[in-house]
């Protein structure tokens, strides 16, 4: 017997989101239903892009309709990224998210990772910003392979630089001199970083990667508490000496209510060409920092030779060669980054909806 729409629509409806492990039906996210001779087109809205989320809903779709006796099911996901809770005095009404990226210390790859991380966000189909805002060391127009000075169209707003569909806005493009020192006290800062959000045309993003500096000083002060921030990411390496600093990285983010989305490991460890694992800083510090954040281990990004060469020539490895393994490991703490803020919303009882009117997007269909 040929199954009917109802029963398709039926088994569909119990179907559990991979990300909130709740019923399609209970989440209104089964937003089409169509049988035709045996065939099931679906379609189904998702709040994070990661392929992850992407396959173990095909899985699940098709495990519910196989006991029916559909032999083809098209499954098509609309993803619809989540939106921050924002005031009508907000400067960035347009952006969904504003991710700030942290370290206790410098020297920990965080300015590796914002970049990194920002690009696999991309890869996965969202619109996504870059702001510099590690005022006194400017890296990612370099990192990023972009020279230039930022124009404006309107003589009011500024236009960020783009490369690899990244829009980028950094203290560096100011500068006459590379080699010049950012010598500023705070009002200064303020002042300039008030601009970065405010007097940058940052258009419609899904995600904002904030680099900030290393440490918890005027800056990460201000923008945690200027800006609507979705979350923090906070970046670590595995030895006890850069832990001591991540703690009040933590601590200030809990002060100031800045949920700690999760944490990154990097320089993890390396493996050499006979396969062999070494762990040159030691183990575990991005656990203990995990679970004193309370809050998941993204990742462990591997020691890689390529990070540093194709980071010094302008294209971050995640971009030159994702199949390696810091650009798998920098994908990999995408996905969790872009699972975790749809969790977040979540809980919070946030809305799904875009700040600037904009539907779900079609990313992509999966057979």
């Amino acid at each position: 017997m040929a199954p009917t729409l109802d029963a398709v629509t039926d088994a569909l409806r119990l179907v559990e989101d991979p990300i909130f492990e709740k019923p399609l039906g209970e989440l209104e996210t089964l937003l089409d239903v169509q049988l035709e001779e045996g065939r099931a087109r679906v379609v189904v809205r998702v709040s994070s892009p990661a392929e992850q989320v992407r396959q173990t809903l095909e899985s699940r779709v098709q495990a519910a309709l196989e006991p029916l006796g559909v032999g083809f099911v098209e499954l098509d996901v609309e993803v619809s990224v989540p939106t921050r809770e924002a005031t009508s005095e907000d400067p960035l009404p347009d952006v969904r998210n504003v991710i700030l990226v942290m370290s206790g210390k410098g020297g920990v790859g965080k300015s590796t990772v914002s970049t990194n991380l920002a690009l696999a966000l991309r890869r996965q189909g969202t619109r996504v910003g870059l702001l510099d805002a590690d005022i006194y060391g400017p890296s990612l127009p370099t990192m990023l392979g972009i020279e230039g000075h930022p124009t404006s169209k309107d003589g009011k707003r500024i236009q960020p630089l783009q490369r690899f569909g990244i829009k980028l806005m950094s203290i560096g493009f100011l500068l006459e001199d590379p080699k010049q020192a950012v010598v500023w006290r705070g009002p200064m800062l303020h002042g300039a970083l008030q601009q970065f959000v405010s007097d940058v045309d940052w258009g419609g993003l899904d995600y904002l990667i904030v680099d900030s500096p290393p440490g918890t000083g005027d800056v990460a002060l201000t923008l945690a508490q200027k800006l609507r921030l979705t979350g923090a990411v906070i970046v670590t390496t595995p030895q006890e000496v850069a832990l001591q600093d991540v703690y009040k990285s933590v601590s200030m983010c809990n002060k100031h209510n800045v949920p700690i989305l999760g944490v990154v490991e990097n320089m993890s460890h390396f493996v050499d060409s006979a396969g062999v694992k070494h762990e040159l800083f030691g183990s575990g510090g991005g656990e203990k920092i995990a679970e004193f954040a309370e809050a998941p281990l993204f990742g462990q990004v591997p020691i890689d030779p390529e990070v540093r060469e194709w980071g010094d020539q302008g294209t971050p490895v995640v971009q030159a060669a994702p199949a390696s393994a810091a650009g798998q490991a920098f994908s990999a703490v995408a996905d969790a980054l872009s699972e975790r803020v749809a969790k977040e919303h979540f809980e919070r009882g946030g809305g799904d909806s875009a700040p600037d009117g904009e539907g779900p997007k079609r990313l992509r269909i999966l057979r």
